[in-house]
């Protein structure tokens, strides 16, 4: 997902509009913020769970404010399993929503078999109205 289309999408769930008319946020479905790979899932769980994972499946997102490589972590889990981070490129917005007590969810959207684990697994965010 491009930046911009990032920042229209959390304009328009403040009732500021950019492209997009305010009544998006009103529908009552869930709002997609953004899309993104998870990061590091050649290093936890995700390997000895893929045959398991199917697209459409929620995730928990798992705020880590004491994790020593990034105080805006945001761990994706499956299950009570670890699948990895969501990137630390993607993590600001999602950590801050999670920080404020808003109501976020996620969903894997696509699984590739590759052997760049960064193309694995993409998953979407979610703002719940």
């Amino acid at each position: 997902m491009s930046r911009r289309l990032f920042l229209e999408r959390l304009a328009a769930l403040v009732g500021v509009s950019i492209t997009a008319p305010p009544a998006l946020a009103s529908v009552g479905r869930p709002i997609e913020l953004q899309r993104s790979p998870v990061a590091g899932f050649q290093y936890h769980q995700g390997e000895a769970i893929w045959p398991l994972l199917m697209i459409g499946a929620s995730l928990d997102l798992v705020r880590e404010p004491e994790n020593a490589y990034d105080q805006r972590a945001v761990r994706v889990d499956w299950r009570g399993q670890k699948l990895g981070y969501v990137p630390r490129i993607d993590n600001a917005a999602v950590s801050h929503l999670l920080d404020s007590g808003q109501r976020i969810s996620a969903a894997i959207i696509s699984l590739q078999e590759s052997s760049n684990p960064w193309d694995r697994v993409e998953f979407a965010v979610h703002l719940n109205a």
